[in-house]
């Protein structure tokens, strides 16, 4: 038994055939029709039963065959669907569009094909000559007054996917209504195989100039806290195999850094992430290889950007010896109280997103800065930051999201693991000249506000299957939902699906629930926007007490046993 109705598999294969018949790639064209003729229906399920659509970051997914998957002839079509709207929307003497990619091994091909593409619609293109990191991409795009930019990059995602990430003229990401367009725009576009596509010469054609890199780093400097500091420290840094090796350390020398150890093995882009199962550095086991370099020199401090260098995560040495990774809310806490305490500005802008802790609100608060928090996405952050420039309100200093991207001053409208990293080695070490750790200054932190501890569980369920399953629990809640979470009452819930009308401007409507646990802190669950996964946050909010770090230890028990109660309650 197939387990379809008839009609259901007949349609699935005749869409496959129609996919073949306007794939231009023989190689994905040979892959799908070896599907259709062994029959394999579960497998041309989750090729064709859906068409790959912009989520959080636009689009992402595995290399492979199909609609429902990244190749040649999805990013085609992608690309002519963007190339319509821009010339629909946009002015006729418009900037250029900026394109770049990072180092995975179809991210070559697929920036010639947007290329291609964009050139033979008529507009002007600006590409990177090498991979490049993400942030660069997007300074580039303010840099050079693009329409848009586009980035062919899957960040941190498994070895085996890509992603197409596209930025608005603004420099930010990409939000609605421009999303809804640039997808509908998509849906128009016919087979692959008869979108125009030129040949990548002529006068549309050019490179981003060499010294966008300098640019940026005289930018970075004058958005970083002007401090002096010990800058002796040894620090471990990795890239993961992916685009930011030579320039996080050409940023961290350019600053004074010149104890800078790299993890050799992972220092070179390398598509097959040899070293690594899943070359995110919040997965188990990402940061080992790091670690094991860190104790070996005594370093002071562990920092380690994923793939396209968006991102930073940070560890620490415990007086055991052992190297302990700082949560991305604890980086961002840090982050926010270094900038502030040194901002020269009367009105400082500080955000963060909603599943990120409520801790830099009192932080925030603390220093009588503008705090807010959006949707989950940088794009949300950015765009927030704009409108309240705009209306007069302050100056963005600093917005971090808790799956470790942060944003520090004006010059790159996106997450940037580059300044992040330059900006907590200047953290540290103004930390260290001054006899104090860098955990001397989150405790600091915990006695002022209290001790904020996060926990998120993620729970992976691919394929059709798995997002059925995932949208399904999610469905439940709408009817039922739990009253105690690890032994803390549920006091509210808020259902970010409905009722945006009631909330405040930057928290609209979105697949989120919160569970209020009053004083104690809050749970929310969320489908991921890029990845197959649910995601639970737990953060748990407690008095410091004499000892911060025993606090935290409790809380952090609390917290797991909320994610478990919460999930176990889902069916999961």
């Amino acid at each position: 038994m197939n387990g379809y109705p008839g009609g259901r598999q007949i349609d699935l294969t005749a869409s496959a055939e129609r996919w073949i018949a306007g794939d231009p790639d023989p190689s994905t064209r040979a892959e799908l029709q070896a599907i259709v003729d062994a029959g394999d229906e579960t497998e041309l399920e989750e090729r064709m039963g859906a068409t790959l659509r912009f989520g959080t970051a636009g689009l992402r997914g595995r290399v492979e065959a199909g609609s429902n998957r990244m190749n040649r002839a999805t990013v085609i079509r992608a690309t002519r669907g963007l190339a319509d709207h821009i010339l629909a929307s946009s002015p006729a003497d418009r900037g250029p569009v900026v394109v770049g990619r990072d180092a995975r091994l179809s991210s070559s091909v697929f920036m010639d094909d947007a290329i291609a593409v964009l050139v033979a619609a008529g507009l002007d293109v600006k590409s990177f000559d090498d991979a490049i990191p993400t942030p660069l991409v997007a300074y580039a795009a303010r840099h050079l007054g693009a329409i848009a930019a586009v980035v062919v990059t899957a960040s941190h995602n498994p070895p085996e996917d890509n992603g197409y990430k596209v930025y608005a003229e603004n420099g930010a990401q990409i939000v609605p209504p421009a999303d809804r367009g640039i997808s509908q725009a998509i849906e128009r576009v016919g087979p692959a195989v008869d979108v125009p596509r030129s040949q990548i010469v002529g006068d549309h054609v050019g490179q981003v100039p060499e010294t966008l890199f300098e640019d940026y780093l005289m930018d970075l400097a004058e958005a970083l806290p002007t401090v002096g500091g010990d800058r002796s420290l040894r620090i471990v840094y990795t890239a993961m195999h992916g685009v930011g090796g030579r320039y996080v350390l050409a940023a961290l020398e350019r600053f004074g850094f010149k104890g800078v150890h790299p993890v050799a093995a992972q220092l070179e882009p390398d598509g097959r992430f040899p070293t690594l199962a899943f070359p995110n550095p919040e997965e188990p086991g990402a940061m080992d290889m790091a670690h094991e370099l860190a104790a070996a020199i005594d370093a002071d401090l562990v920092l380690a950007s994923d793939p396209d260098t968006d991102r930073l995560a940070v560890s620490l040495p415990e007086p055991d010896g052992h190297y302990r990774q700082l949560t991305g809310n604890q980086v961002g806490a840090l982050l926010a109280e270094f900038i502030l305490n040194h901002a020269e500005i009367d009105d400082p802008i500080v955000l963060n997103s909603i599943v990120s802790s409520p801790l830099l609100a009192a932080i925030a608060a603390g220093h009588r800065a503008i705090y807010d928090q959006t949707l989950t996405g940088f794009k949300w952050i950015w765009n927030a930051a704009l409108d309240l420039e705009a209306e007069g309100r302050g100056h963005f200093v600093f917005g971090y999201e808790e799956a470790l991207g942060y944003s520090v001053g004006p010059a790159v409208r996106d997450k940037d693991g580059i300044s992040a990293a330059v900006a907590f080695a200047t953290l540290a070490a103004e930390a260290r000249a001054n006899g104090a750790t860098v955990w001397d200054r989150l405790g600091d932190l915990f006695n002022l506000h209290g001790v904020w501890v996060s926990t998120q569980r993620a729970i992976v369920r691919p394929g059709a299957d798995g997002a059925e399953e995932i949208a399904a629990a999610m469905a439940g809640l709408a009817t039922a939902t739990p009253d105690t979470l690890g032994g803390l009452l549920v006091i509210a819930v808020t259902d970010y699906r409905e009722g945006k009308d009631q909330r405040p401007r930057y928290l609209g409507e979105t697949p989120l629930v919160a569970f209020d646990l009053g004083a104690a802190g809050r749970a929310l669950v969320r489908p991921s926007g890029t990845e197959p996964k649910l995601k639970i946050y737990v953060d748990l909010r407690a008095d410091a007490g004499d000892d911060w770090r025993a606090t935290e230890e409790r809380i952090i028990e609390t917290a797991a046993a909320v994610a478990t109660d919460l999930a176990a309650f889902m069916g999961f």
